[in-house]
């Protein structure tokens, strides 16, 4: 039969009636219904993620196939139909929604239905016949979409992770170089906005490479929980219509084939009942993206400016700022890694809500916290990508700008307590602020320290270390 545009379409069947499929195309009725039904974001699967669905497939064939329970001709042409599907050049033939009702029932079937189709077209046969290869009865052989779809969204996260732990180890690097460099350049530090004490650039751009290297630390521990996955578990963690000998084996092959030291959970029934490891794995996310928008802040506030602001550190020049302000340059950089933190927040809410709202013995909502989790791993390194190369890697200090910011604050006096007392350093700061006075003027105006002792007193780098500065 052909419609209007003069394209053909074979009659496929399902348990709710028939349905034209495009006759060139590898997905079948389930996966065109899903369209049709899910038509939520516009966007396709994750490549990751077929990725992964074709290696839980592949891996599910050989170890039916090894137990006699599929046989040599359709197990060796659903592994060549996957291998085809790793490659990527069937991308295009997963057409459902990421975000979908029915647990990830319409993901399953779109590569199920894939599958199917090209093994049969491998062995001589038509699409949309399934024989010898049928979606559910061979391509699922002991599966559910309840292990599956965790599994592949587990192994799709830990996946796209090495991507961000590599970023993320990149940005410690560059914030370490950027501490080395700055770090003779001494400049007022601050406390709820207002002057505190002095402290060095090098010591902030420290102390930013530190957080970074403390949430690489934690994703790289959280992620582990992806390595242990539900397979073999079917609908809801009992096992049912899988092989006994199956359910032992189908892990380690997949383990085998993917070079993952992927484990099997100890209680199957936990593992399809809760997905709090996605919840663990997000919050880490989160934790992360709050620190890297607290940094992207500094920034903005230390390159404010450049006339009217702090003015302390240069922020490279990428773009213009105003479509009306000639010569405007904005902090486009650290804007973008603030607006990332709030959309990895917000997913971080859905994933919450998602996981806590499963009931007994499943937890629906997968799909939405594998769209949400995917995007926030993405965003993160793509993000991190462009701090460090349009940002962090170009920043300059300005040192005599910082020097004359310490000189022209009452905050140096801190150090000067323990040698003329609180009230009198408070009586000092007071008269420094109401008179515009430079500290240092009057201490020496006073005759409370000499100018070699004060000069002691104040060096940058006593003033910056733990301990007492001596006269």
């Amino acid at each position: 039969m052909k419609n209007p545009e003069n394209k053909e379409f074979r009659e496929e069947f399902d348990s709710i009636g028939s349905h034209q499929v495009p006759e060139t195309a590898y997905y079948g009725v389930q996966s065109i219904r899903a369209k049709e039904n899910f038509p939520i974001t516009g966007q396709l699967l994750d490549p990751i993620f077929i990725q992964s669905l074709a290696y839980i497939k592949k891996a599910s064939a050989m170890t039916n196939g090894k137990l006699g329970l599929l046989s040599e001709e359709v197990m060796q042409a659903i592994i060549k139909a996957c291998e085809e599907v790793l490659t990527g050049e069937f991308n295009q033939e997963f057409i459902v929604d990421p975000i979908q009702g029915g647990a990830g029932t319409s993901m399953n079937m779109n590569i199920n239905e894939v599958v199917a189709n090209r093994a049969n077209e491998i062995l001589g046969k038509e699409k949309g016949k399934y024989n010898p290869v049928h979606p559910n009865d061979h391509v699922n052989y002991g599966q559910s979409t309840n292990d599956v779809i965790p599994t592949a969204g587990k192994l799709t996260i830990y996946q796209l992770s090495q991507g961000l732990l590599n970023e993320m180890e990149r940005l410690e690097k560059a914030l370490t170089q950027k501490s080395l460099e700055f770090n003779d350049v001494i400049k007022m530090g601050r406390t709820q906005m207002q002057d505190a004490i002095p402290i060095r650039l090098g010591q902030e751009f420290k102390a930013y490479a530190s957080a970074v290297r403390r949430s690489h630390q934690r994703l790289t521990q959280v992620i582990e929980e992806m390595l242990v996955v539900n397979m073999g578990a079917t609908a809801i963690g009992t096992g049912l219509n899988a092989d006994v000998e199956y359910v032992k084996q189908v892990v380690p092959t997949l383990a085998e084939i993917t070079n993952l030291s992927l484990t099997q959970n100890e209680d199957l029934v936990d593992g399809t009942q809760h997905i709090d490891s996605f919840s663990a794995v997000s919050g880490v996310l989160r934790t992360f993206a709050l620190s890297l928008s607290k940094i992207a802040n500094d920034l903005r506030l230390m390159s404010s400016g450049p006339k009217t602001g702090f003015n302390e550190i240069n922020l490279p020049k990428k773009q213009n700022g105003s479509s009306i302000m000639p010569g405007k340059v904005n902090p486009v950089i650290p804007e973008v890694v603030s607006q990332i933190t709030y959309r990895v927040v917000g997913n971080d809410t859905t994933i919450s809500m998602s996981v806590e709202a499963g009931q007994l013995e499943l937890n629906a909502f997968e799909p939405v916290i594998f769209y949400s989790l995917f995007e926030s791993i993405k965003i993160l390194q793509n993000g991190i990508a462009t701090f460090i190369d349009n940002c962090i890697a170009d920043i300059t200090a300005n040192p005599d700008r910082c020097q004359e910011l310490v000189d022209q604050s009452v905050g140096t006096i801190t150090a000067l307590v323990p040698h003329i007392g609180y009230q009198k350093a408070a009586e000092i700061a007071k008269r420094a602020l109401n008179n515009n006075e430079r500290v240092k003027d009057i201490i020496l105006s006073e005759n409370l320290l000499n100018e070699e002792e004060l000069e002691n007193i104040l060096a940058p780098e006593k003033m910056t270390s733990p301990g007492i500065s001596h006269k």
